[in-house]
């Protein structure tokens, strides 16, 4: 007897976009996986007390920001771009001075869209909660087809350049064709009032294009529930990737003023760091870890 289909659910533009950036990426990539099982305990209190101190209410979300971008500075050789040949086996790695942070951010359909946050290694806290708040008020004014449509055109385009022509050619094949596959982008007096929205009250291709590190938050979708991500997708030619889980009430070994070894119930926040192995050894992310927990012991170094 024949299965019956009892739903099907076609790839809308994000899925084809996601479904194509991780089949790369495990094709391609040697991922290294590292979890950091960090102490915030002390981290945590340090900013409740900074939120009663301060005018302005910043996000535990923002402080990690600041937080994770400092380690970065910390560890330059993660914040880099690789193109490798295989036939050729001779590559390069590009090194960039900004900190570009690629970040998966839920929508309020439970979408995601990764949205580039720029030059976090230069703002202040006050500056990337004010980043924060005009994403989410531009993300409120944004079509996700359409914004989303606008970077598969560009990256097919980037394709073409490079001289993968029949690559190209069955994107276009895939996505133009089958009706039932076809991605349809907005026509006549939509397009026309959409792209009436100013670029600055809306996500554009600027705001999409390709960051130079990756970090993902998926202890915002599992808040409260135990267990740690071990694995995050290298999303290509970036050759870093850091995913923070949820924070975890832990009984955690810890040394007294009078050095002697007592039991605590401590609050863990487990980390994951995923590197791309052709383009960097442990010793080269390990400066990263090293700052985070100087961080999380001097939490006052990065609340200013």
């Amino acid at each position: 007897m024949a299965k019956r289909e009892r739903n099907v659910l076609r790839f809308n533009i994000q899925r084809k976009i996601v479904a194509n950036m991780t089949t790369a990426s495990w094709r391609h990539i040697p991922h290294v996986s590292f979890i950091y099982d960090a102490d915030v305990t002390d981290f945590l209190a340090a900013y409740n007390k900074f939120n009663e101190e301060t005018p302005y209410y910043i996000t535990f979300n923002t402080v990690m920001l600041k937080a994770l971008s400092e380690g970065i500075k910390a560890a330059p050789r993660i914040n880099a771009h690789m193109h490798f040949e295989p036939r050729l086996v001779r590559g390069k790695l590009t090194f960039f001075d900004n900190i570009d942070i690629s970040v998966p951010w839920m929508l309020p359909d439970g979408n995601m869209m990764t949205i580039t946050m720029k030059d976090m290694g230069n703002k202040t806290l006050k500056e990337m909660s004010e980043y924060t708040v005009d994403i989410n008020r531009r993300l409120k004014n944004t079509n996700l087809t359409e914004a989303l449509y606008s970077v598969s055109i560009n990256d097919t385009i980037e394709t073409l350049k490079s001289g993968h022509i029949m690559r190209a050619l069955l994107r276009l094949y895939g996505s133009k064709t089958n009706p039932r596959h076809k991605v349809t982008p907005l026509k006549g007096r939509e397009k026309e009032a959409y792209e009436s929205i100013p670029e600055t009250d809306r996500i554009t291709i600027d705001d999409l294009k390709q960051g130079t590190i990756t970090i993902s938050n998926i202890g915002a979708a599992a808040k409260g529930i135990n267990g740690a991500l071990d694995m995050l997708m290298i999303i290509p030619p970036q050759i870093c990737a850091i995913g923070i889980s949820s924070m975890q009430r832990r009984p955690t070994v810890v040394t007294d003023e009078d050095g002697n070894e007592k039991i605590e119930i401590r609050t863990i926040l487990p980390m994951c760091i995923c590197f791309d192995h052709r383009a960097l050894d442990f010793g080269e992310v390990s400066p990263f870890i090293r700052k985070m927990e100087e961080i999380f012991k001097n939490p006052w170094s990065v609340m200013n």
